[in-house]
């Protein structure tokens, strides 16, 4: 005999389906809404409906807006010589709340994963040449084409360094562009403040090496 009615079941079900979001901690947002009042309920629902009711893609970077261009590709203050290729839609905000980077970026929707049955086709690289291309097709007519850097920005583990290295070799395999005007760079990454050397890891270690610098 079920102990919990199924509509309470099936919240709970519905709950542990989120990212991050175990047994125990499902059945404590199901038993919050069930004790709540039902308005609490129902602006929930309504404000899921209308996000998945108003929000669009990007067609240029693929980050989520509620226009087409996002605020970003459309704010005529961004540096337009810089584009930051992220993984996924949460980096972008990551990276925004720094308050430090003033480019654009490209949001990939993942990494290269062979484990997981996700290869490049399944990432938007084509569409990020695509991009790159154009780019430099737009500055065709004007010989002074300003640098354009690509910032690599995928997560320093097995897949994202993965990633990043296919984007490199994508890049560089493009007779479409001059190689001669565009940089790609990797964001640094190292030991965090407060860490043990001695905790790290061999990949920490190795990228924080390559990017020490002067004392």
């Amino acid at each position: 005999m079920a102990v919990l009615p199924s509509c309470v079941r099936k919240v709970i079900s519905e709950f542990e389906k989120l990212p991050g979001v175990g047994p125990k901690s499902a059945a404590r947002m199901a038993y919050f809404f069930l004790r709540a009042p039902s308005e609490r309920s129902v602006e929930l629902a309504k404000a899921l409906v209308q996000m998945k009711k108003d929000i669009v893609v990007c067609k240029t970077c693929f980050n989520v807006s509620d226009k087409n261009p996002c605020d970003i590709c459309s704010d005529s203050s961004r540096n337009k010589h810089k584009v930051c290729v992220v993984e996924e839609l949460l980096d972008v905000v990551a990276i925004e709340a720094s308050g430090v980077y003033d480019g654009l970026y490209f949001v990939l929707g993942g990494v290269i994963s062979p484990a997981d049955g996700i290869g490049p086709e399944n990432l938007r690289m084509g569409q990020l040449r695509n991009r790159i291309i154009s780019y430099f097709d737009s500055a065709s007519d004007n010989s002074d084409t300003e640098l354009l850097e690509i910032i690599i920005a995928t997560n320093p583990s097995l897949e994202g360094e993965a990633t990043s290295s296919y984007i490199i070799d994508m890049l560089s395999s493009i007779n479409e562009i001059d190689h001669s005007k565009i940089k790609i760079s990797r964001l640094a990454m190292g030991l965090p403040t407060g860490a043990d050397l001695e905790y790290a890891d061999r990949l920490t270690i190795k990228r924080a090496i390559e990017g020490r610098t002067n004392a």
